[in-house]
């Protein structure tokens, strides 16, 4: 008898970590990696001792086409949506954040799959901010369509092979400073990786008292400390042992910088408006008097399900920044 299927469903950077946890847990299920070209993630999953039986061969989807969803998603248990753009027109923004986190819910309820959907903190279906705008869309769509699914909203998500650590640390070679917007007053709460898998990982087990607590509901994917940004600037300069002034920056030079640099091929120095316009929004989980009856805290999640606690910074920077 085959085991239930996952399909991770944008296989990049937080799909690798999440297949190698549900591959390595206790209960049994097989990882199927599908993305626009999974190919390199499913190599790297292969040198990773998965047993056979537990790695399923790659499929290439594309998100705004639901022909290539069904082929991906036939007979799957569950799907991890986490197909997703930094940068892009609006346009690129609303067939993939939006429409295709809908095609994607729309397939999973044909075939009888729960859906777990990334979204972010801070999602918003009126923000003027793309990014932003279309999460929030997104969750909506799912929501409309798999009532059952399970929302997460990460904040910023760290861990070996990051975007946004690696990239400040990759900047200190080239740049005389870091630069930080307003006063980097913006606070975070950035989560390990492997936290999140971890979450993913007890949320796609078919248990009633799992489902109980989570279908339907809002994980807000917080880690255990809030950061301003120019704290996070300081742990990367002391996590890769250099020195550089930090240099605060107004938020209307930052825009201007943005409208020029999104222009470009996207490089280690591009920014766009709307990521500046983000920066001046916090990225925290919301406090347990302000949240909603169907949200909860993934430090809720890992409590009740997991012993081990959720990781600092400060704990695991050092480790791939030195």
């Amino acid at each position: 008898m085959s085991l239930p299927k996952v399909v991770v469903c944008g296989a990049g950077f937080l799909g690798k970590y999440i297949a190698k946890e549900i591959a390595a847990s206790t209960t049994s299920r097989s990882i199927q990696v599908s993305s626009r070209q999974p190919q390199h993630i499913h190599e790297i999953l292969s040198g990773e001792g998965i047993a056979k039986d537990r790695l399923l061969l790659p499929i290439t989807i594309d998100v705004t086409n639901r022909d290539t969803l069904r082929l991906a998603f036939e007979n799957a248990s569950v799907v991890v949506s986490l197909v997703g753009v930094m940068h892009g027109s609006p346009q690129d923004f609303d067939n993939i954040q939006w429409r295709g986190a809908e095609n994607v819910a729309i397939v999973a309820k044909e075939v009888g799959a729960k859906v777990i959907h990334f979204s972010a903190i801070g999602a918003d279906p009126q923000s003027h901010i793309p990014y932003v705008r279309t999460k929030g869309l997104g969750e909506k769509a799912v929501l409309d369509v798999c009532p059952d699914a399970t929302i997460i909203r990460p904040s910023l998500v760290f861990g070996p092979g990051d975007d946004f650590f690696n990239r400040f640390a990759r900047l200190t070679k080239y740049m005389p400073f870091l630069p930080v917007f307003g006063g980097g007053k913006s606070l975070f709460q950035p989560v390990f990786v492997g936290d999140i898998a971890r979450l993913v990982e007890i949320a796609s087990r078919r248990d009633s008292q799992i489902s109980e607590d989570l279908d339907g509901k809002v994980v807000e994917a917080g880690g255990p400390k809030i950061y301003s940004y120019r704290e996070l600037m300081e742990l990367v300069l002391r996590s890769t042992g250099r020195w550089r002034p930090i240099l605060s920056l107004p938020f209307s030079f930052g825009k201007v910088q943005g409208a020029i640099l999104e222009r470009l091929p996207t490089n280690i120095f591009t920014v766009t408006k709307s990521q500046v316009d983000q920066l001046q929004l916090d990225n925290i989980v919301a406090s347990r008097a302000d949240m909603p009856l169907n949200h909860l805290s993934l430090e809720d999640v890992i409590t009740k399900y997991s012993k081990t606690p959720l990781h600092k910074v400060e704990e695991v920077l050092p480790t791939y920044l030195q």
